[in-house]
């Protein structure tokens, strides 16, 4: 590289990753009012960007299942919100999820932190063992997202939980590298 030169490749763990922009893209393209979260040390630097956004209303939560009760007031309140947790605490929150957003129709899209989940190998962590089947036993649709090129999937979890009104999940699997 010559003197002076900006070197613009990004390495092979930056390529693979999440980016917070590309999330918060996502939330802006898909109108998104409000985000109703359990702040945790992954989520650090997408809270950053989150906070920079004028458009994002920020709703931290004690528990998981709360955030089920307020996106409901939310929506029909005439906002748009998601919910921000991870998979441990969206599996704490079963209850809530049936009686606030599948019993009431309210369609909105969950970002669950996938933690536990390795796409080279075994899981080890049951957190990641009980995660789809849990979605299962609900009847929950889910998509992965794991790099920026999968970011799009976002807005196809809006897209699904719109013509179903009912809460659409993305497992955001790069929790390690995305959101710090």
């Amino acid at each position: 590289m010559a003197a002076g030169e900006k070197r613009t490749m990004m390495s092979d763990e930056q390529a693979a990753a999440l980016s917070p922009e590309s999330v918060v893209a996502q939330m802006k393209q898909n109108g998104v009012s409000h985000v109703v979260w359990l702040p945790d040390s992954e989520t650090n630097w997408l809270f950053l960007k989150m906070q920079e956004e004028q458009s994002l209303s920020l709703v931290g939560v004690a528990r998981e299942g709360h955030a089920c009760s307020i996106a409901a007031g939310l929506f029909a309140g005439g906002a748009k919100p998601i919910v921000l947790v991870q998979n441990t605490g969206m599996m704490e929150s079963g209850d809530s999820m049936r009686g606030w957003l599948l019993n009431l129709n309210v369609p909105v899209v969950f970002l669950v932190g996938y933690r536990g989940y390795t796409r080279h190998g075994v899981n080890h962590d049951s957190a990641a063992e009980y995660t789809e089947r849990f979605l299962l036993a609900f009847g929950i649709k889910f998509y992965m997202v794991e790099s920026n090129a999968d970011a799009d999937r976002i807005s196809l979890a809006f897209t699904e939980s719109e013509l179903t009104q009912r809460p659409v999940v993305v497992l955001i699997a790069d929790e390690f590298h995305g959101f710090n």
